[in-house]
């Protein structure tokens, strides 16, 4: 298992907005919820390409990742799901936005590449604190 890769998930910035003000996220996926869908879709950084070309090279929608800290997931399950000979994590239960560490803008160029912008708040849309002292303390000279 790599329980040491972050999990991402794709999701519409207005959907990902919405969930801020009930505290949970509950869109499995492009047109479905976890309802529906019975989980929540995930990859790690190294699938995310695949998945967002394949399911949303041609949505219209502003798309974030969402960066999520398994630990806070509380009751919520991650468990890793074969889907064409190719482990990827589902999220069985709702993503409580507290779990959510870091939000990428993700869109694609003319040539259909993928363009990740940089780290955002999940909750403000701000660039995360710039003057973090475990950063700072690493990068001391020392």
């Amino acid at each position: 298992m790599n329980d040491f890769l972050p999990l991402w998930h794709i999701a519409h910035r207005a959907d990902w907005e919405a969930a801020l003000a009930d505290g949970v996220y509950l869109h499995s996926t492009r047109g479905r919820t976890l309802g529906e869908e019975g989980f929540i879709h995930c990859s790690y950084p190294h699938q995310v390409g695949v998945v967002a070309r394949t399911f949303y090279a041609d949505d219209p929608e502003p798309l974030v990742i969402l960066e999520i800290d398994r630990t806070k997931l509380g009751a919520t399950k991650v468990r890793v799901e074969s889907v064409e000979g190719v482990g990827y994590p589902h999220l069985y239960g709702p993503l409580p936005t507290a779990a959510v560490e870091l939000m990428r803008a993700l869109a694609f160029d003319e040539d259909g590449a993928l363009m990740l912008g940089d780290p955002e708040d999940p909750a403000t849309g701000e660039p995360p604190v710039e003057d973090d002292p475990i950063k700072e303390m690493f990068s001391a000279g020392s």
